[in-house]
């Protein structure tokens, strides 16, 4: 997916942003990882690459196989990719991301999950959703992948939302430009099925209110947006959504209408929702990410409470 290169300027240690640590162990892996050799990876070289982009970012030490078990398109130029993670140790954060890694194609890609972690647990599945462009992974994705074939994973990333129990109360602000709306859904999946535990059983984390800013060229472009007004409709008393289109030509449906604006996503939107509890999450494209967080750090929103992943077009 989208948000390979990670820029985290601060990050809530113990709390909704706990710094995941290394696995301890590196397992050896079969199968389709008998292709995933130390030479195939160092192959990956171009300084646009995904492994030389996120080398600092932390990461699992374990490599995973996993099978593709779906495909369909979410829109027009992007994929969406299910795959079976057998492997019970496997697990991730909402909004960490994936090396990945495919048998005969030497360059690494570096997609974030889309899916909530309680997918996982409950059926062993992420969720990828994958922008075509002429980057290798990309491209085997979009024209060769199939049912059954088989790649393997690695989570990163400290990019990521993962209460506890016992933290405070937190308001979430995401902003997503284009597919950099992938980690951000994974969140704002995690984060719903947190509230539904807690209003089910009155246990667990939590959640404040959630407000979700989106914007693409146009409505066709809008991914997950069935997804993403289930979740409004589900709860409106905790999710919220404005959707930005800003190259619309054709009508916008009665059903999206209400959460339509057309143009880009505002500064003082987004001041409108500045509070003490109040995290900031952001992933887009680079301008995007830095004119955001700059605009927060100017309204005294601290570091800390500032979280953002740039993605770059060549690991779409």
């Amino acid at each position: 997916m989208a948000c390979a290169a990670v820029l985290v300027p601060g990050l809530l240690r113990g709390s909704v942003g706990a710094i995941c640590s290394q696995a301890a162990l590196l397992k050896s892996a079969r199968g389709a990882l008998r292709h995933l050799t130390l030479t195939s990876i160092m192959k990956s070289k171009r300084k646009t690459d995904h492994l030389e982009r996120t080398a600092n970012a932390l990461r699992q030490e374990v490599v995973t196989a996993a099978k593709v078990c779906g495909t369909a398109n979410e829109s027009p130029s992007v994929k969406r990719l299910r795959l079976l993670v057998a492997d019970q140790d496997f697990s991730f954060k909402a909004g960490q991301w994936i090396d990945f890694f495919i048998p005969g194609v030497s360059v690494v890609g570096g997609f974030s999950i889309c899916s909530s972690p309680r997918l996982l647990e409950q059926e062993r599945v992420i969720e990828l959703a994958v922008k075509y462009t002429n980057h290798p992974p990309a491209v085997w994705i979009h024209e060769q992948c199939a049912l059954d074939s088989e790649v393997a994973v690695r989570v990163g990333g400290e990019f990521f939302f993962d209460p506890q129990p016992a933290d405070a109360s937190r308001n979430l602000v995401m902003i997503a430009g284009g597919v950099g709306i992938n980690p951000l859904l994974s969140i704002l999946r995690h984060a719903a099925d947190l509230h539904r535990e807690w209003a089910n059983q009155g246990s667990g984390y939590e959640i404040g209110t959630i407000r979700l800013f989106y914007s693409a060229k146009n409505t066709s472009e809008l991914l997950f947006k069935k997804n993403i007004l289930d979740l409004v409709n589900e709860f409106p008393e905790k999710i919220a959504c404005s959707l930005h289109v800003t190259k619309q030509t054709t009508p916008i449906s009665a059903e999206l209408k209400p959460y339509i604006t057309e143009g880009r996503i505002t500064e003082k939107e987004i001041r409108e929702h500045i509070s003490r509890e109040t995290l900031f999450y952001i992933c887009g494209p680079p301008p995007m990410t830095d004119f955001f967080s700059k605009q927060l750090e100017n309204s005294h929103v601290p570091k800390e409470h500032i979280c953002f992943e740039k993605w770059w077009l060549w690991a779409e």
